[in-house]
C-alpha cells in the first residue's frame, strides 16, 4: 500500500507540474521561480554578514549599504560611494536575481555570488577592510564563533565560509510574481493593452537578443554602443579588463530587466538618470533605431511591469563585540 500511494503521489506532482509547464507561454523571458532554501541556518548566518557593518573599516559601511534591499537591491547613485568617500568607478548594479547571472561585476571578473562576495570587502574603494583584519573581528566574537560553528562545523573561521554564507543568502534574493510573471503563466488580465503593445515592440526591435531567460538579461556581454559610439568619462573598460583582448573594451554584462523601475540609474556608468533616457539611447546605440515618445513610453509601460514581489526580511540582531574585537577606523 505504501508504494502504491508514493507512486500515486509522484504521478500526481508529474501532472501537476505538466499543468503548470502548459499554462506557461513560449516567450524568450521566462518567469522568475521562488528562492528554494536548503539550509536556513546558512542562510541567516549570510544575512547577518550582509547587514554587518563591522566588515568595513569605517565600521559603517555594509553589502546593504551599495545594494539596499530597501531600494531594489542599488543605491539608486551614479556610482556608489565608499569608504573614505571615494566614488566607485562604475554603478552598483542590483543584488536582485543575480543569482541568474552568467557572472557577477559588470565585467564578469567574479564567476559565482561566492567569488564576488569577497571582493568588495578588501576594495579600498568599498569596505577597505583586508581579509585577514575581517576574520579577526569575527573570530573575536562569541556569537558569531558559534553560528560559524553550527554551519560549517568548525570554530575557526575562514573567507570561504564567510562567502559562502553571503552568497546562500543572496541566492534567496529572488522576486518572483511580477505581473509580466502573471501574464507569462496566462494570466490575460494582468497587462493592459499599453503594456502589452511595449512588450510587442520590445520583442519586435529586438531587445530581447540579449534581454531574455528569467531575469531578462544578465546571461551575455554585449558591446555597449554596436551602431553608434557609446560617449562616457567612465574609466571601466568592460570584459577586456579581465580577458586582455581588446575586441572585449567595451563589453558589459547585459543587465537585468527586473525591477528596472527601481534600480535607475542605468548603465555601467549611471548616466541614464531615467527608463525613458535609457530606452531612447538603448534604441539608438544598440539598434540603430528612434524611438518616438510614445514608443518609448510603450516600452518603459512594459518594463514596469516586470517589478516583482521584493524580498521580504526581518532585521538581523547582530552579536555584541567583545572587548578583543578590533575596533573601526573611519577615517583610516
Amino acid at each position: 500500500m505504501f508504494k502504491l500511494k508514493t507512486m500515486s503521489v509522484a504521478v500526481a506532482m508529474m501532472v501537476a507540474g505538466s499543468a503548470w509547464a502548459a499554462t506557461v507561454r513560449d516567450e524568450p523571458i521566462q518567469p522568475i521561480q521562488p528562492a528554494k532554501v536548503e539550509n536556513p541556518a546558512k542562510v541567516e548566518l549570510g544575512k547577518k554578514l550582509w547587514f554587518e557593518p563591522r566588515l568595513s573599516m569605517s565600521g559603517i559601511i555594509s553589502c546593504n549599504t551599495c545594494h539596499n534591499l530597501s531600494r531594489g537591491g542599488t543605491d539608486n547613485l551614479k556610482t556608489s560611494i565608499g569608504h573614505g568617500w571615494k566614488a566607485g568607478p562604475v554603478n552598483s548594479p542590483t543584488v536582485l536575481n543575480s543569482s541568474l547571472a552568467i557572472a557577477q561585476f559588470w565585467d564578469g571578473r567574479a564567476a559565482n555570488l561566492q567569488e564576488q562576495a569577497g571582493g568588495p570587502i578588501q576594495a579600498d574603494v568599498e569596505m577597505n577592510m583586508p581579509h585577514t583584519l575581517a576574520l579577526d573581528v569575527l573570530q573575536s566574537i562569541p556569537g558569531y564563533v558559534a553560528e560559524f560553528k553550527g554551519v560549517f562545523g568548525k570554530e575557526q573561521i575562514d573567507m570561504d565560509m564567510v562567502t559562502s554564507a553571503i552568497a546562500a543568502f543572496e541566492e534567496t534574493l529572488v522576486t518572483p510574481n511580477s505581473r509580466f510573471d502573471k501574464w507569462l503563466k496566462g494570466d490575460d488580465k494582468a497587462l493592459d493593452a499599453k503594456e502589452l503593445a511595449g512588450y510587442t515592440l520590445f520583442k519586435e526591435s529586438g531587445c530581447v537578443a540579449c534581454h531574455n531567460g528569467p531575469a531578462a538579461g544578465g546571461t551575455s556581454f554585449q558591446r555597449m554602443g554596436l551602431v553608434e559610439p557609446y560617449q562616457s568619462t567612465s574609466p571601466a573598460e568592460g570584459r577586456s579588463a579581465v580577458t586582455g583582448v581588446d575586441a572585449d573594451r567595451f563589453n558589459f554584462k547585459v543587465p537585468t530587466l527586473r525591477n528596472v523601475e527601481m534600480t535607475y540609474p542605468y548603465f555601467h556608468d549611471g548616466e541614464a538618470a531615467t527608463l525613458e533616457q535609457a530606452v531612447d539611447i538603448m534604441g539608438r546605440l544598440q539598434l540603430g533605431r528612434t524611438y518616438s515618445d510614445d514608443e518609448i513610453g510603450k516600452i518603459v509601460a512594459f518594463l514596469k511591469t516586470m517589478t516583482g514581489d521584493q524580498p521580504q526580511l526581518t532585521m538581523p540582531i547582530l552579536p555584541p563585540s567583545s572587548n578583543a574585537t578590533p575596533r573601526p577606523d573611519p577615517f583610516k
